[in-house]
């Protein structure tokens, strides 16, 4: 498997975003971000201007975020070609994206806050859908202004990242829930739009650059092949083909990059004579298996999840367990009590 350093959830020019593509793209290169999967609302315009492809060491690619007509159930889409109505419900959008072939994601499912007008709640009312591929269970920014207060809001836009702590629970809750029924792809997002705001009158400061988020909530892809490093139109498919079928398999986990690298960590079964990576089903008929993890040159507290409960956890750079009753599992790890390593479900029957 080949590990990809992606960002998902950003906006452009195209949209609400301060930032053009390749200059995002270049921000990206700086850190270390192996692909960025732009999100401009409600259009796939900088698709049609031909802008993916790679920008220095950083692959881009086009999808868009949709809305409906109350601004509500935004769904992050990929694989597409063309998009939708805003007048179509959120049921018909997420359908008609799976019908053709594509890959999307709930978008900042809970959002609920009140305080700032200019920014009012987007949150998911959908969930009798069964076509979404998945759930942005963390959202740099939403987490970032739904915690925003008077008493914190100078800390807060002083260090943006410090300001991150963990996915939303209820997210995380109705990931496990739905994955009970059907596998549900997990993703994190930075939903990054580097604002530009107006002090007192004389010069413009960036509100949370691109830069800046892109050290923070990642998502990791687990690739069955190397990306093609050329802008070939043959290998630009390729590289949407391995990284739009690894997210929608699930072989992706998320990781906070402020707190450490993630890359480097593993978690896969063994049972019979085969490797199961997360996405993936074991046999019911198969009568036990054994978890590993590994983690990339730290301790950290590594906790099993079953069905959406922590079932065992210890302190370590490593975890084996013998597993023998059915179900979904996945992982989360903490450094120092951080929110640090989220990873998809394998599910035991």
């Amino acid at each position: 498997m080949y590990e990809v350093s992606s960002v998902i959830h950003v906006h452009s020019k195209y949209s609400d975003g301060s930032g053009e593509i390749p200059e995002i793209a270049r921000y990206a290169s700086e850190v270390g971000v192996d692909v960025v999967l732009m999100t401009d609302h409600n259009t796939l315009r900088p698709l049609k201007d031909g802008l993916e492809g790679w920008y220095d060491s950083t692959l881009v690619l086009i999808g868009t975020e949709i809305n409906d007509q109350k601004n509500e159930n935004h769904y992050l889409a990929f694989g597409i070609a063309n998009t939708f109505d805003n007048r179509l419900p959120a049921t018909e959008y997420v359908k008609r994206i799976k019908d053709e072939g594509g890959i999307g994601f709930v978008a900042h499912p809970f959002e609920k806050r009140r305080h700032m007008k200019e920014h009012p709640p987007y949150p998911w009312t959908a969930w009798e859908s069964e076509d979404f591929t998945g759930i942005e269970v963390w959202n740099h920014m939403s987490e970032w202004i739904e915690g925003l207060t008077e008493q914190n809001k100078y800390q807060r836009f002083v260090h943006p990242l410090k300001s991150i702590s963990a996915p939303d629970p209820k997210a995380l809750k109705i990931w496990d829930e739905h994955a009970k029924k059907r596998p549900i792809v997990g993703i994190g997002g930075v939903d990054a739009h580097a604002h530009k705001q107006n002090v007192l009158g004389f010069f413009e400061v960036e509100i949370f650059p691109y830069k800046v988020l892109f050290k923070s909530v990642r998502t990791i892809i687990l690739c069955n092949e190397e990306l093609n490093r050329d802008n070939s139109p043959q290998s630009i498919e390729s590289n949407k083909n391995l990284i739009y079928s690894a997210l929608k398999e699930g072989r992706c986990y998320i990781g906070n990059f402020y707190h450490a690298d993630t890359r480097g960590f593993k978690f896969f079964a063994e049972s019979g004579d085969r490797i199961y990576q997360m996405g993936e089903r074991i046999p019911s008929e198969l009568k036990k298996t054994r978890f590993r993890v590994n983690l990339p040159n730290v301790i950290g507290e590594i906790k099993l999840v079953k069905n959406g409960e922590v079932i065992d956890s210890l302190l370590g750079s490593e975890a084996i367990w013998e597993i023998v009753n059915h179900g979904i599992y996945r992982i989360e790890v903490y450094l120092d009590d951080n929110a640090w390593i989220f990873s998809n479900h394998i599910r035991f029957g």
